[in-house]
């Protein structure tokens, strides 16, 4: 048996390749567009964004980058072997771009009314990951 072995029969968790540049260049205070100009394809980026525009009052705007780091999420984790539901660890890093955006869109969708999406993607990150979940708030 392997250690990795899920023995609840359930599909492995997902572990998105390391993309270190984004993360580098929002740790060291690069702008979170121009991170998101140069690397549309972070959800690490756009999870920025979505924050950043939530704390300043920008709840549609927030709404929006969440979008865009949830669909980028969801098309590497496809391409990186995950079939639609099963873990996405938020102890790997590479997984808390796309884990950020999926609260942010919670987040935001709770704060337009948006009941039934802030609904969606609350259970969603709790199936996906409990750990981002309570992390996240």
């Amino acid at each position: 048996m392997s250690i990795h072995e899920n023995l609840l029969g359930g599909p492995p968790p997902t572990h998105l390749p390391d993309d270190p540049e984004p993360r580098e260049l929002l740790a060291n205070g690069t702008a979170p567009a121009d991170v998101a100009a140069k690397y549309p394809t972070s959800s690490l980026a756009w999870a920025q964004l979505c924050d950043d525009a939530f704390e300043r009052g920008s709840v549609v705007e927030s709404y929006a980058y969440a979008r865009t780091g949830y669909h980028r999420g969801l098309d590497s984790l496809r391409r990186n072997g995950w079939k639609g539901h099963g873990p996405v660890p938020w102890e790997h890093e590479p997984n808390r771009g796309f884990l950020r955006a999926l609260h942010g869109l919670a987040r935001a969708a709770q704060a337009i009314g948006e009941q039934e999406e802030w609904e969606r993607c609350s259970e969603f990150l709790k199936d996906s990951s409990p750990t981002a979940a309570q992390t996240l708030g």
